[in-house]
């Protein structure tokens, strides 16, 4: 028997969150609703507020309040280098180990056909756009070191070969199966200073 349509809905609607089961979201249901209200009301507040004003930056694809994202606006950023990265979560990140300074580029994931996301779903043509724009010296692939992250770092290193940058792939200290977002900072660093070169750059 549940609580009512009300607090139900509620706790399906946090179900959405990820590792959150029917009992972790009744338990901050109640939480919520029985000891901070207020808490309640400033989440929704914040929620809405999130997912009406936050889209995705028409340069690299990262979450942004604005149609250019703060870091590409950043003149102080290396302009030569830009970073590729599954999802805002690895660049945190990778931004947070404060070892790479140049561009990035979100990839909204990775490629899975039998998941629906072809090159079209990632942004892969914008990509490469950008890429021939930009006169990028060293492309950086950050995929998850996953079967779908490699895949999809050979289809762009593929796609990209002609160019003259150099492409490199994080290497060192990412185990297969990881996913960028819970690497810690040290790792991090290594497979950036361990980087390698891509296909016909080696």
């Amino acid at each position: 028997m549940g609580f009512g349509p009300v607090i139900d809905e509620l706790i399906d609607a946090l179900r959405v969150l990820p590792g959150v089961g029917q009992k972790s979201a009744q338990r901050m249901t109640l939480h919520l609703l029985e000891r901070n209200r207020s808490g309640a009301q400033r989440l929704a507040f914040a929620l809405e507020a999130a997912a009406e004003k936050i889209g995705h930056c028409h340069s690299c694809q990262n979450l942004s309040e604005q149609d250019i994202c703060s870091m590409c606006q950043d003149t102080a950023r290396d302009m030569d280098t830009i970073c590729i990265v599954e999802s805002p979560s690895d660049l945190m990140a990778i931004e947070q180990s404060h070892h790479f300074n140049g561009r990035y580029f979100v990839l909204k994931g990775s490629l899975s056909p039998l998941d629906g996301r072809g090159p079209n779903e990632i942004g892969i043509p914008k990509l490469v756009s950008r890429v021939n724009e930009s006169g990028i010296k060293e492309i950086i692939l950050a995929t998850n070191p996953t079967i779908e992250g490699e895949a999809t770092a050979h289809y762009i290193a593929e796609l990209l070969g002609s160019n003259e940058c150099l492409i490199t792939r994080l290497a060192h200290g990412l185990s297969m199966g990881s996913e960028l977002g819970y690497v810690d900072g040290g790792t991090l660093n290594h497979a950036f200073s361990g980087r390698k070169p891509v296909l016909n750059n080696e």
